[in-house]
Parts: structure tokens; C-alpha cells; sequence
């Protein structure tokens, strides 16, 4: 009864400090995935409704990457609380070795573990195709009109806009330019743009938008429209060069379809991200399948093309050749004369680098039609499992690190689990190049991280087990500080 007790205080402890922890991982890698999509986001108008919208599905999409470093940075904290109080060295003094007193933290970490999986497997798959859905269409959609001073606004389709200067209290443009294209793109032929090109220029104007149509209102201006392509119905009539109209007031409308549309949600069809485990695994298997009939495809074309077309020309030749002389190729070369060795030798070396060009070609293509999406389709598929056991390995290395340094609180735990993410990181996201572009096996690539943390998981185990206790001074944490910036611009 007073193990379950223990238990019930350790697991109470520490479910504070891992939801806590969690919220703060996720806030952090939920700031840094927004800075991608900043220009997607800014100008264009979008509604609060919207805006909440993305941001519940990134965070939601960006839980995967929160919850190994919360599982390390609560373990490394609650454990070091636990033997910088001496609570640990009590436990341990009672007879209770570090295993047991893991065992808790061991079966929920377990549950987690198995959720995680769960998540990436049936939900993550869902939210990453709507992430996907929303973020094509928040890029799709027009921006609002905010002209800058003194450069060519172009956001409105077959329009430049140029305005000189702005008054901000009243709203008023100064120095307009207007360059309409809408005749140039509609007019076909061989005519150039400023054949049909239309110019408007006005002392000043102002500009509204009602989301569907964009009015301009211009005072004082000059309409230069060029008539080139308009012929006369006579005959004897010659084409007007342009067209030339002043005016004291004008008013312009522009079609300017600002609302919001959410695109089609067809164009995940062929993507990794809205797929399962054995949705990618169907997948991998059609795509080798076809991988293997476009490079047998690939070799009859190459030897029809580069082999037996080129030896049936040549068979002859040599055939009779050979027997009568009984000469070998370097005998038959020697009896020609130089530019004639040469030329032969020339057509030679043509020959062999245009096959060698021919066969990058068709690895290339092979490569980029079929290959390529077979592997992210595989890399998908590991990643499904990387996720759980990442969070296994982040335990068994912040567990046993926090009882063997002893140091509780936010500093030092949080410098060092920050150190072993970006390291973490870092080797994963190598490891995931090397897969995805084909230098190294997918499984390879993908287990590359958690192969390297396994070992330093099993040590710092061994170390915790045998009552191992390191001292870490204030310069030896700045230095591991250090080395974590520099590992974040590999991350980068």
C-alpha cells in the first residue's frame, strides 16, 4: 500500500509539470512555424474567423514535435526536484531502487506513447490535409489594396498602379499613374504589349473596394489610350495612332475579387500528408510497382536505341572484315590515317556521352516521376512510428540525467533539454535529407536520430542505476548553452 501511495504522489508531481511544460513547447514551435506563413497572412484582409482557424490546426498539427521535448523537459525537471530535495536519495535509502520508482512515470509515458500514435496515425492525417487546404487558400487570395508610395502596385490582375504620395488623414492619392493591360492580354496576335497598352495619369484620386470591385475616383487627368488595333471599316480611312482624352472627373471600375475562397480539397489527392499507415503502404507498393515498369521501359528503349540499331549497321562491316584479315579493332584503326583515327575515335567518345546523357536522363526522370514520391510516401509511413519511440528515448534520457545532476527548477534542466532537442533535431533532419533524396534507405534515414539517442538513453540508465552524480558548475552550462546556438543554425 505504501509503494502505490508513493506512486500516486511521484505521478501527481509530475503531471503538473509535464502539462505545464507541454503548453510552453507548444506555444514555442507554434511561434516559429507562423513565421513561415507570415506573408501569407499580412495584407490580404483575412477574417479573425479565419486567422483562428489556422491557428488551431498548426498548433494542432505541430503537437508530434511538442510532445517528445515536453516528456524530456518535465522528466529532467521532476526528477532533478526529486534529488535536489534529497527525496530521491531517501526512496533509494528505503530499498526502493530507481527502477520501481520509475515504474509510474514508465506506464504513463507508455499511454502517451501509444496515443501519440494513435494521433499520428487516424488524426494528424485529418488536420495536416485541412493545415493544407487552408494555408493553398489563404496564399490564393488576392491581397487588399495598401498601394505604397512611390513604386508600381501590381496586385490588382492586368493593372499597375503608381501613386506618388498619400495623405493619411484624408485618405487622398497624389500624382496617379494607371497602366491597364486588360486589351493587351484579350487582343491576340502578334502585337506587342504597348500596342494596346491604356494610360491614365490624375493630379490625385481616391481608391475603394467593396471586395468584388475596386472604384477609382480621379480628379484632374489625362486618359492616353493607343488605337492600333482598332482598324477602320473603310478602306480609304488610315488607323489613329491614339487616343487622347482630358477630364476633370472620372470614375473607374475594376473587377477585384477579394472574398475568401477555399480551394478545391482535390489537391491533397495525391499528397503524403492526408494518408494513414496502410494508405502509404498501399501507396509505396503501387509507386514501385510502377517503378519497376518504367525502368524496364526505360532499359528496351535504350537498348533499341543505343545498341542494337547501331550494332546491325556495323555487324556487317566487321564481318567482313575480320575473317578475311583476321585483324582485331586496335589492327584496323592502325590502318587508318590519323584524321580519319581521329575522326572515329570523335564518334566514338559522342556516342559514349550521349548514352551516358540518355541514362541520367531517364534515371532522372525516373527518379522525379516515380521514385521521389515513393519515398516521401515511405518517409511518411516511418515517421508514423518515430514520434512514439522518441518520446520512450526522451524519458530514459531526462529521467535518468535530472536524478544524476540533481538540479531542479527552470535553468539548468531547460538549458540542457534544449541542447539535446536541437541535437536531436538536427540529426533527424539530416537523417530525413539523406532519405528524401534517395542517398540513404528510407528506414535508414528516417531511424538515424533514434539510433544515436539509444545509446546515450541506455548509458545515462546505466549511470542513474548505479548511483552516478555529476556536478555541473555555472561555466560548463554556459558552454552548453553555447553549443546549443550553434546547433540551432544548423536547425534552421
Amino acid at each position: 500500500m505504501g509503494i502505490k501511495r508513493l506512486h500516486i504522489y511521484l505521478i501527481k508531481g509530475y503531471l503538473g509539470t509535464f502539462f505545464a511544460t507541454f503548453c510552453v513547447c507548444l506555444f514555442i514551435v507554434l511561434m516559429q512555424f507562423l513565421w513561415r506563413y507570415v506573408d501569407d497572412m499580412v495584407g490580404k484582409g483575412l477574417s479573425t474567423s479565419v486567422l483562428l482557424q489556422f491557428f488551431y490546426y498548426a498548433a494542432l498539427s505541430l503537437v508530434p514535435m511538442a510532445l517528445p521535448l515536453s516528456i524530456l523537459l518535465s522528466s529532467l525537471m521532476n526528477f532533478g526536484n526529486l534529488g535536489e530535495r534529497l527525496e530521491l536519495l531517501a526512496m533509494k535509502a528505503s530499498g526502493i531502487s530507481l527502477f520501481r520508482i520509475m515504474k509510474p512515470f514508465i506506464v504513463f509515458v507508455a499511454i502517451v506513447a501509444v496515443g501519440a500514435f494513435y494521433y499520428a496515425n487516424n488524426v494528424l492525417p485529418i488536420i495536416q490535409e485541412r493545415l493544407y487546404i487552408l494555408t493553398r487558400s489563404m496564399a490564393e487570395k488576392s491581397p487588399e489594396v495598401e498601394i505604397p508610395e512611390g513604386s508600381f502596385y501590381q496586385g490588382i490582375p492586368n493593372v499597375s498602379v503608381y501613386v506618388g504620395h498619400k495623405d493619411s488623414d484624408t485618405k487622398l492619392l497624389e500624382n496617379i499613374m494607371i497602366y491597364d493591360f486588360t486589351s493587351s492580354n484579350s487582343t491576340g496576335g502578334n502585337q506587342s504589349i504597348a500596342d494596346n497598352i491604356s494610360i491614365i495619369c490624375a493630379d490625385s484620386g481616391r481608391i475603394e473596394s467593396d471586395g468584388h470591385n475596386m472604384y477609382l475616383t480621379l480628379y484632374n487627368g489625362v486618359t492616353f489610350e493607343n488605337m492600333k488595333n482598332q482598324q477602320s471599316g473603310k478602306s480609304n480611312t488610315k488607323s489613329i495612332p491614339y487616343r487622347r482624352e482630358e477630364f476633370a472627373y472620372k470614375q473607374i471600375t475594376m473587377e477585384f475579387d477579394n472574398s475568401f475562397k477555399t480551394v478545391d480539397a482535390s489537391v491533397t489527392a495525391n499528397k503524403y500528408i492526408g494518408k494513414n499507415m496502410q494508405q502509404l503502404a498501399t501507396v509505396v507498393d503501387s509507386l514501385n510497382i510502377v517503378s519497376v515498369e518504367v525502368g524496364n521501359k526505360h532499359a528496351l528503349e535504350f537498348l533499341t536505341d543505343f545498341y542494337f540499331e547501331r550494332n546491325t549497321a556495323n555487324k556487317a562491316k566487321l564481318s567482313e572484315l575480320t575473317p578475311k584479315e583476321g585483324l582485331s579493332i586496335d589492327d584496323l584503326m592502325g590502318k587508318l590515317n590519323k584524321d580519319n583515327a581521329y575522326a572515329v575515335y570523335e564518334d566514338a567518345l559522342g556516342t559514349v556521352n550521349n548514352c551516358l546523357m540518355t541514362c541520367e536522363r531517364m534515371a532522372g526522370e525516373k527518379d522525379y516521376l516515380v521514385d521521389r514520391s515513393a519515398r516521401r510516401h515511405n518517409i511518411e509511413w516511418h515517421r508514423k512510428l518515430t514520434v512514439s519511440v522518441a518520446c520512450l528515448l526522451f524519458f530514459f534520457i531526462g529521467a535518468p540525467l535530472g536524478s544524476i545532476i540533481r538540479k531542479g527548477g527552470l535553468g539548468t534542466p531547460i538549458v540542457i533539454s534544449v541542447f539535446i532537442f536541437i541535437l536531436y533535431y538536427v540529426i533527424d533532419n539530416s537523417g530525413y535529407k539523406m532519405a528524401r533524396e534517395g542517398a540513404w534507405y528510407v528506414w535508414m534515414g528516417i531511424w538515424f536520430s533514434s539510433a544515436v539517442l539509444l545509446p546515450l538513453g541506455a548509458f545515462l540508465t546505466y549511470q542513474a542505476a548505479t548511483d552516478s552524480t555529476w556536478n555541473i558548475s555555472a561555466e560548463q552550462l554556459k558552454r552548453i548553452e553555447q553549443w546549443a546556438k550553434i546547433l540551432s543554425r544548423f536547425a534552421r
